[in-house]
């Protein structure tokens, strides 16, 4: 399974809910689409025995201490590459997902910055933005579970 999760924005309360919903749900991979904001925030996302695909948000104000203390696995999008035989975008900011989508080119198309919860397919891509994990704006704390293999995903409330 893998976890979809944005718009962070250092709220560790939150956060710490993050490794139970990857023990329960057995999450092998978490993809973070922008907006950490601090580093002190990178332990409860970047898991052991979990591999982990981020890129930068808008927000994101320490680069310098959010690249040593990732080790430089976030890095800034957007971004194509395969996973487990998927090919996947991200991006934080939404600019080129009509794009992205209208391509055809990718299974999967991951996006943040909205704060709003995003689930459609398009012709050959689940699009998915997980709405915001911090729930500063919508009041609404949220990530995505997306088994890869059969497109099923679920929107869960921290």
């Amino acid at each position: 399974m893998w976890m979809i999760i944005s718009d962070t924005h250092d709220n560790v309360e939150k956060l710490k809910k993050v490794k139970q919903i990857v023990k329960e749900n057995d999450v092998d991979t978490i993809f973070h689409c922008g907006d950490y904001v601090a580093p002190f925030s990178l332990p409860y996302i970047i898991i052991d025995g979990v591999q982990f695909f981020g890129i930068y948000g808008n927000n994101d104000g320490e680069i310098l201490g959010l690249n040593k203390k990732s080790n430089g696995i976030i890095t800034h999008g957007p971004k194509s590459f395969e996973h487990q035989g998927h090919k996947i975008y991200m991006m934080h900011e939404p600019y080129s997902l009509k794009a992205a989508e209208n391509s055809s080119l990718y299974d999967f198309i991951f996006f943040g910055h909205t704060h709003e919860i995003v689930t459609r397919k398009s012709v050959k891509s689940l699009i998915i933005n997980p709405g915001e994990a911090c729930g500063y704006l919508t009041g609404k704390s949220t990530l995505c579970i997306l088994n890869p293999e059969n497109k099923e995903y679920k929107i869960i409330e921290l």
